[in-house]
């Protein structure tokens, strides 16, 4: 019997995997992939799980949920992503791409997707899409790299995964145009808190406190209730009202607006660059952080274009100052959006799965500039991250672990 080729095409954040993916799909694929031709290919991806939830939205139509009866959107990333391979692989497709499977994945889903894989890579041919190479799965036999819309194969796993240093931070943090003051001990401070959304815990009795400049890293399980937690601390979470928690020397609703709360935080998930699709340059996009606005609709000083030219010779795209937001590859919006909410030095930078999609080049760059910010700033920093970020020098962890009446949480140092 013929053994099955397996393939891992590494990509960047310059690959144009689009194209790669739509040949294979529609039986035009590129060299080495002939076998493929003809063959009925399924896709593994979030972009697959994101249309068949807005189906479900949309239409009410459910799709790879019919058999249960939650939504495709109220379960977590590992249970969304189990709900989709179950249903790829019930169409018996003759090959499966696999885009990033392992992205936004606690370590236990991580596990238990690979032990399903290595189960349907025994009859199922697999072609895995991968930009971090620890995450190659161990059944691969054949390796190449895409560059833009060309693939270059390798014989070995080790002439693939071979990167170039990152760039180094030679120049200090800029200075703030104005300096935030807080004379208090916490930033933030939860006692005892709780949330349930019906007959639903979430949380239960949560203690953590902030204290200016600490470099904290969020943890826990897919569902643990990670982005409940950061919705209390910004302030969106009407949940917070009537309990013990204090955002920046004030008790949740004694008379506060949500904007004395959001002009303390700078805040930033991958999600937010959907915001951005207009024809923002990058001096813009710095300068309309420190109005906390989407585009800059008044004429920026000439101390803050200075200071968005300072952070941008800092991220060595001086040069781009005047390219479009958009025009950017992924790790450069990253590092943009990143820049843009530190920019008026925040006494808070909460950071939500920031490196979620990256390459190993690019988010190495993006965790050694948010370790230069905690060393060089009075920043408290919120790094959250299913993955273990090799690199990362936060060294405080505050884990969130789940339990049958909600999620509680744990302290610890960084050994």
């Amino acid at each position: 019997m013929t053994k099955i080729r397996h393939w891992a095409v590494f990509i960047s954040n310059a690959s144009n995997k689009v194209d790669f993916i739509e040949r294979l799909l529609n039986g035009a694929p590129q060299k080495g992939f002939e076998s493929l031709k003809g063959k009925t290919g399924a896709l593994f991806s979030k972009l697959t799980v994101d249309r068949f939830i807005e189906e479900e939205i949309r239409h009410d139509h459910k799709v790879i949920t019919r058999d249960t009866t939650q939504s495709l959107h109220t379960m977590s990333s590992g249970e969304r992503k189990k709900a989709l391979l179950r249903h790829l692989l019930n169409s018996s497709p003759d090959f499966i791409i696999l885009d990033n499977p392992f992205d936004n994945l606690d370590t236990g889903s991580q596990e238990e997707l690979r032990d399903r894989l290595a189960l349907m890579a025994s009859d199922t041919q697999v072609v895995q899409l991968i930009s971090r190479s620890r995450d190659l799965l161990p059944f691969i036999t054949h390796y190449g790299r895409l560059e833009g819309k060309t693939l270059l194969r390798y014989n070995k796993r080790e002439e693939v995964t071979v990167r170039a240093a990152h760039q180094s931070f030679n120049m200090a943090i800029p200075e703030p145009i104005t300096t935030m003051t807080f004379e208090e001990e916490f930033l933030v401070r939860l006692h005892d808190v709780s949330v349930q959304y019906g007959d639903t815990p979430i949380l239960k009795n949560i203690d953590w406190a902030i204290r200016p400049g600490e470099f904290w890293q969020l943890v826990g399980k897919n569902g643990s209730g990670k982005t409940t937690l950061l919705s209390m601390i910004t302030g969106d979470n009407p949940k917070g009202y009537g309990q013990e928690l204090y955002l920046f020397g004030r008790l949740k609703g004694s008379g506060e607006s949500i904007w004395d709360i959001k002009k303390m935080i700078g805040y930033f998930t991958p999600a937010m660059i959907d915001r951005f699709s207009g024809y923002h340059t990058l001096e813009n996009m710095l300068i309309s952080g420190l109005m906390d606005s989407i585009g800059l609709y008044v004429q920026p000083t000439e101390r803050q274009i200075r200071l968005a030219g300072e952070w941008l010779t800092l991220t060595d795209m001086w040069e781009h100052r005047d390219r479009h937001f958009h025009d950017l590859s992924m790790g450069q919006q990253r590092l943009i959006m990143c820049v843009r909410s530190m920019i008026k030095h925040p006494l808070l930078l909460i950071l939500d799965e920031p490196t979620s999609g990256l390459d190993d080049e690019s988010a190495e760059l993006f965790v050694a500039l948010i370790n230069k910010i905690a060393l060089e700033s009075s920043t408290a920093i919120i790094f959250v991250s299913h993955r273990e970020e090799p690199g990362l020098q936060a060294p405080l962890i505050y884990e969130l672990l789940s339990t049958e009446n909600g999620s509680i949480g744990r302290r610890s140092d960084r050994k």
